[in-house]
């Protein structure tokens, strides 16, 4: 991609209406370059909706990408919900290529007092599956799966980035505030920040910076990681140094912003990027 691009998690707050065409023109109309399709309550969309989405999309040149729902657990001991989840993300997937949208993310996994690399393998073989289908099909569509807010669940930095090293079409979505709250208030300063990025570049190569996934918002924790998503000027979030990481290793992509002002968080962070 050409540069890092800044939007929101779904339909922009100040939107004349609540569907995602309507969301896709406020985010042109306030400047910003990107949406994500929130899908975190059940993929809702038909495809002739899509088709519509897509089209809106590439009229304003607004890049997408979309949310997966948060009922996805691929580690599940129970087959059932194991089968369920893999059909989640494929829905998500199809769908989301429908739109247009460049990929697509979800929280992969749950521990449940299984061993770590056990679940990893199982992911693996998850993804490995759900990949295979939607190339069969034709669907190009990355697959992320998101750093995640907590220790209890799937996804570390170092789980993500070992993924998206080992299966073709996996790459991560590098959620900032998460591994901020997942590890009790680290990460927060510009030397850390860069780490973070050094690993995806050492880990994937230097192409990963040139087409990240980027997840950032105000974040409240508690020992145990994530509590919920707060607006920025309300958590202790250093952004400022995040964007002098980002712009000093010259990360591309798209930076989604999940605060609950969303569209206000996302423009502040836009403006204070291009300030740099």
């Amino acid at each position: 991609m050409d540069k890092l691009y800044f939007g929101t998690a779904g339909i922009p707050l100040s939107a004349k209406g609540k569907d995602p065409v309507a969301g896709i023109k406020r985010v042109r109309e306030l400047g910003l370059g990107c949406m994500e399709l929130e899908f975190v309550y059940g993929v809702r969309m038909s495809p002739q909706t899509a088709v519509g989405v897509r089209q809106a999309a590439e009229e304003t040149g607004v890049m997408l990408s979309a949310h997966g729902p948060y009922y996805i657990n691929l580690s599940s001991q129970e087959v059932p919900k194991r089968e369920s989840s893999r059909e989640r993300i494929l829905t998500t997937a199809r769908i989301g290529h429908l739109c247009g949208a460049r990929s697509i993310t979800f929280h992969a996994a749950f521990f449940q007092k299984q061993d770590p690399e056990s679940v990893y393998g199982t992911v693996k073989e998850e993804l490995k599956d759900i990949v295979a289908i939607l190339r069969k099909e034709g669907n190009f569509i990355w697959v992320r799966p998101e750093l995640t807010g907590k220790s209890s669940q799937f996804g570390s930095l170092e789980e993500i980035i070992r993924l998206s090293g080992e299966l073709e079409g996996v790459m991560p979505c590098v959620d900032f505030s998460h591994l901020h709250a997942r590890t009790g208030g680290d990460y927060n300063n510009y030397k850390e920040f860069c780490s973070i990025l050094e690993a995806v570049k050492n880990g994937l190569g230097g192409q990963a910076m040139d087409d990240m996934h980027i997840h950032v918002s105000g974040i409240e924790y508690t020992p145990k990681g994530e509590r919920k998503h707060l607006n920025i000027s309300d958590s202790d979030f250093n952004y400022p140094e995040l964007l002098q990481a980002l712009k000093e290793y010259d990360a591309r992509g798209l930076l989604i912003c999940e605060s609950p002002n969303l569209e206000e968080d996302a423009l502040l962070l836009q403006e204070e990027y291009i300030k740099l």
